[in-house]
């Protein structure tokens, strides 16, 4: 019986050690997560929509985790302020030309606030300073948008469509030419007759310049543009 009893009170203390253990380990890491541990100090801002902003999401400044979201208040129907609490260490770098925006860990994840670098040349921020804020996009207006770009890209792919069908078939300009191989080898034709002709055009202007009559007229133009670039260089060195 003593024996049986030895060993109920063995177990009933393992587990209430085993307890205290898991609250302490508890207690531990939601401290560090609200920074209760670490000194910190306060900065506020507003929105418009914190988009499901809640209280205890992470801040993040430079991609590192510097604080927790203290407190959020609706003031009026369009603005609510966001109370955070962030590690005294970094405040020697946030700005007060700094921005706060609303992100997400991941595609899903919970909503952070990212605090923005500021300029160099500006002034640390002090305890209770308010930064301004850029409005957080709804995902809503991104699938209405892309909705949008989907539905015009059927519409264009749809006429594509048509044009290639109707070329196919030898309908319009285009069409007749590509299906009508007696236009295709007409137009070859009436290229190469002007090719010939400017050609023909060409041989007449030279022998033009070679006679005797026509010599002088040519020549005067010659010297005449050669005087225009004489007179451009002369200008461009002055």
């Amino acid at each position: 019986m003593n024996t049986h009893s030895t060993k109920f009170k063995v177990r009933l203390g393992l587990f209430v050690a085993a307890g205290f253990v898991l609250f302490a380990i508890a207690i531990f890491l939601i401290g560090r997560q609200k920074n209760l541990f670490n000194p910190v100090f306060s900065l506020s801002t507003t929105f418009y929509n914190v988009s499901g902003l809640q209280v205890g999401n992470n801040i993040r400044f430079s991609g590192i985790n510097v604080g927790t979201v203290d407190n959020i208040k609706i003031i009026n129907d369009s603005t609510v302020q966001v109370s955070m609490v962030v590690q005294k260490k970094v405040q020697p770098f946030i700005k007060t030309d700094g921005m706060v925006l609303i992100g997400s860990e991941g595609i899903i994840g919970d909503r952070v606030l990212i605090i923005t670098q500021g300029s160099a040349d500006t002034k640390s921020v002090k305890s209770g300073q308010f930064l301004s804020s850029v409005e957080p996009v709804e995902t809503d207006a991104i699938m209405a948008s892309l909705d949008i770009t989907v539905q015009n890209a059927e519409i264009i792919s749809g006429q594509l469509i048509e044009i290639l069908y109707d070329i196919n078939q030898g309908k319009g300009t285009l069409g007749m030419l590509i299906q009508d191989s007696t236009m295709a080898k007409s137009l070859n034709k009436t290229m190469g007759n002007l090719q010939k002709s400017s050609k023909g055009l060409n041989e007449n202007m030279e022998a033009a310049k070679s006679n005797f009559l026509l010599r002088g007229y040519f020549r005067k133009k010659e010297r005449a543009a050669e005087k225009k670039k004489e007179e451009a260089a002369e200008a461009k060195k002055e």
